[in-house]
């Protein structure tokens, strides 16, 4: 079945199951049972590690079993409606980047929700990107990048882990900061991307930090800079590719957010983002999130303007790429 089978048929019986009426929410109560994550990802990315470290968090101040189920596909937008369609009582929440909360819908007609659709309960964390050259690529840092790509127009290729993905409009944004001409490479996943700037299949390719630093570290890739504003402090030896005059308004991540379905009745929501509140600041769960390259968030984000302003910033780089499926 294709992508666009799969999505539409997530958006259908999400919306039948919404037209069962659900039991009235007890708000004094809850939780009195256990709650499910969504995460549109396999297990062992990211996004699913974050996941679970808030997870197990969570379930210690609910008091209740906080479980992870894990629906990949479509750059985690399957997840992603299963979540936008489920009952708002608090029970079905997800945990996912900006993927598929904030750009799948901007790129892909397939995509039936928006970010309205969802109740925001909190910012969990941010990791920069990082831009690669392979050792094909014959390129050692970031200013001869800049000027062997420009003096040979559609020579060169990158590589990210999908269209519409974050990686992608990283990769975009570099090619509009520094009027550049590369060829989008689209992998189905940050696997088979790896594989291929290792093998030399791919020119140039675009990592989230954590999973390129290993590449990196051990010399099979060569770093020319992160893509947020400011050097990371987990790399502080990679320069921020903004540091350089030509790229200077480089500034995009891949953040994690929790989220639930609209609607949430205002007792509930308090309830999980009290939670949320308490568990961010578990001195556990700041360490195991720092140790896969993640930044914490602050506490107490406005989480409409926050979003609203990711998808503005989105919605520029889809429309220099027109991207479009």
């Amino acid at each position: 079945m294709t992508t666009l089978n799969l999505l539409r048929r997530a958006a259908v019986l999400g919306s039948l199951a919404l037209l069962v009426s659900a039991p009235a929410v007890a708000q004094g109560d809850y939780p009195t049972k256990p709650i499910t994550i969504v995460i549109g990802y396999p297990p062992g990315g990211s996004t699913d590690l974050t996941g679970r470290t808030l997870a197990h968090e969570l379930s210690k101040r609910l008091g209740v079993p906080v479980v992870i189920e894990n629906l990949g596909g479509a750059g985690g937008a399957i997840g992603a409606q299963k979540v936008a369609n489920a009952q708002p009582d608090g029970y079905t929440l997800l945990v996912g980047a900006n993927n598929e909360i904030a750009i799948s819908w901007l790129v892909s007609s397939a995509v039936k929700y928006q970010i309205k659709d969802f109740t925001p309960i909190g910012l969990i964390a941010s990791q920069p990107m990082v831009l690669v050259a392979s050792q094909k690529s014959g390129v050692k840092n970031l200013e001869q990048f800049l000027t062997v790509v420009k003096q040979n127009p559609g020579k060169f290729s990158y590589g990210s882990s999908g269209v519409g993905t974050a990686l992608h409009l990283a990769g975009e944004m570099i090619k509009e900061q520094g009027g550049l001409f590369m060829t989008h490479i689209p992998y189905r996943g940050v696997a088979p991307l790896t594989n291929d700037l290792l093998g030399n299949n791919v020119d140039f390719g675009v990592f989230v930090l954590s999973s390129g630093l290993p590449h990196i570290r051990s010399g099979k890739v060569i770093a020319l800079g992160t893509t947020e504003a400011k050097r990371s402090a987990v790399t502080p030896d990679i320069a921020a590719l903004a540091e350089n005059p030509k790229l200077k308004g480089i500034d995009i991540n891949s953040w994690f957010a929790l989220m639930g379905p609209a609607r949430l009745p205002e007792p509930v929501l308090a309830r999980l983002k009290k939670a949320f509140n308490e568990a961010m600041q578990s001195p556990d769960l700041r360490k195991k999130l720092e140790d896969t390259s993640s930044t914490l968030a602050p506490l107490n984000v406005d989480m409409p303007k926050f979003l609203n302003a990711e998808a503005a910033k989105y919605q520029k780089i889809v429309d220099f790429a027109k991207i479009k499926e």
